[in-house]
């Protein structure tokens, strides 16, 4: 998409002027016509206020949520099911799409399905909002002719999706704030309690214990460096986000997160449910296998498993069963495999995969409410630690020197 400059005039004559994207010169003049303009000059340039927009753009698609799409592919279920023509059901989301991204999305898909485009090959313009699993689906059902039925299809995978993550969300919500409370206080001790002790210690001119020193000196480096260690801090999150934007380094990162205790099995679990029910979706469609595959892998949310995915898929093109090729990557537990094989015995792998998704999503939902009881040991220890520390750190001088005293 490019940005036009245009000097156009409409029916009481008036001069306007502005901006407008298409793809080509010929096709923003025609957003012009459509609009009742008379197009004067249409040239290639960008806005003053571009990197303004830019900017809102970004935070438009950032903030754009699951429940967006769910609600759009929902409301196209609907009116497609109704006979409502496409683009008329598309413009007709304009007006109730909450999110600007999305609503400048629709827009443009409009204008290509005025130029002939399909609408896979619209949305596929717009990769940022929709995913290749999204695209992929559509394409099918422009091919088959049952756009209601794959809307429908889209927004029932889209509200699983969106409870998975919301259960998940809410599980680790409590750990997460006892996590920044415990942070918080580290700090809080660091500036405010630590120097008033060591001010009640320094009048005594007593030699303190070994655990008092560290912990003061520990104070006092904080205090007096801190800009510095808020800038190293600072840098040391800019190069990890820069890190991770890489191929490479956002595979390590994904890695790591299903490396991580009690937490990254239930990532793990999730995402694993994810690929088979989308890969369901897929076979269902009609989609061949290795196309299939690629589409989930890269859909998938997590790049370590989707690399494991492009193994299943060169293995498949070599002429291996997904049964064995499924066991090879090493992510498919025995059960999940053995079910995967009855499924290509019978033919209906798609089912067995949509048993494969019930099956994680069962074992997400039983790690999901032990979560708090495995991680309140974690939590106990960390509070047990920080406390013996203050207890030795603190206490303890305090202790000698009552026991002097007397």
């Amino acid at each position: 998409m490019q940005t036009f400059k245009y000097r156009a005039r409409n029916n009481a004559g008036q001069l306007l002027t502005g901006t407008v994207e298409a793809e080509t010169a010929v096709l923003a003049a025609r957003i012009l016509v459509e609009r009742g303009w008379i197009p004067v000059t249409v040239k290639t340039g960008k806005a003053d206020s571009d990197v303004l927009r830019q900017l809102q753009r970004w935070y438009a698609t950032k903030k754009l949520g699951i429940s967006d799409l769910m609600i759009f592919s929902r409301q196209m279920y609907s009116m497609s099911k109704a006979g409502v023509p496409l683009i008329r059901a598309i413009r007709s989301m304009l007006d109730s799409t909450r999110n600007s991204a999305l609503a400048e999305a629709l827009e443009s898909i409009s204008h290509s399905l005025e130029a002939g485009r399909s609408l896979a090959q619209a949305m596929a313009q717009h990769d940022r909002i929709f995913d290749p699993l999204y695209i992929s689906l559509i394409a099918v059902g422009e091919n088959t002719g049952m756009m209601d039925r794959t809307f429908l299809q889209i927004s029932q995978y889209l509200e699983r999706e969106k409870q998975t993550r919301s259960r998940i969300k809410a599980a680790l919500r409590y750990p997460s704030m006892v996590f920044v409370t415990i942070g918080i206080a580290m700090v809080i001790l660091n500036i405010m309690v630590i120097p008033a002790f060591q001010k009640v210690f320094d009048k005594f001119h007593g030699e303190l214990p070994l655990p008092t020193r560290i912990i003061i000196n520990i104070s006092s480096f904080s205090i007096q460096y801190w800009p510095y260690i808020a800038a190293a801090l600072l840098l040391a999150g800019y190069g990890l986000y820069k890190y991770i934007a890489t191929d490479q380094g956002r595979l390590q990162w994904h890695r790591m997160l299903l490396h991580i205790p009690v937490i990254g099995s239930i990532l793990e679990r999730a995402t694993m449910e994810r690929f088979s029910r989308s890969f369901a979706m897929i076979l269902n469609s009609g989609i061949p296998l290795t196309q299939g595959i690629d589409i989930v892998a890269r859909s998938v949310g997590n790049d370590y498993i989707g690399s494991k995915l492009e193994q299943m898929r060169s293995g498949v093109e070599k002429g291996e069963s997904i049964s064995r090729t499924a066991q090879h990557i090493g992510l498919f537990p025995t059960l999940v495999i053995q079910m995967i094989l009855v499924g290509e015995e019978t033919g209906n792998i798609g089912d067995m995969l949509l048993e494969v998704a019930d099956f994680y999503e069962i074992e997400i939902d039983a790690d999901l409410k032990n979560l708090s009881s495995a991680i309140e040991p974690l939590l106990l220890i960390i509070i047990g630690a920080m406390v013996l520390v203050l207890a030795l750190g603190i206490f303890l001088p305090m202790w000698n020197l009552s026991t002097t005293l007397r």
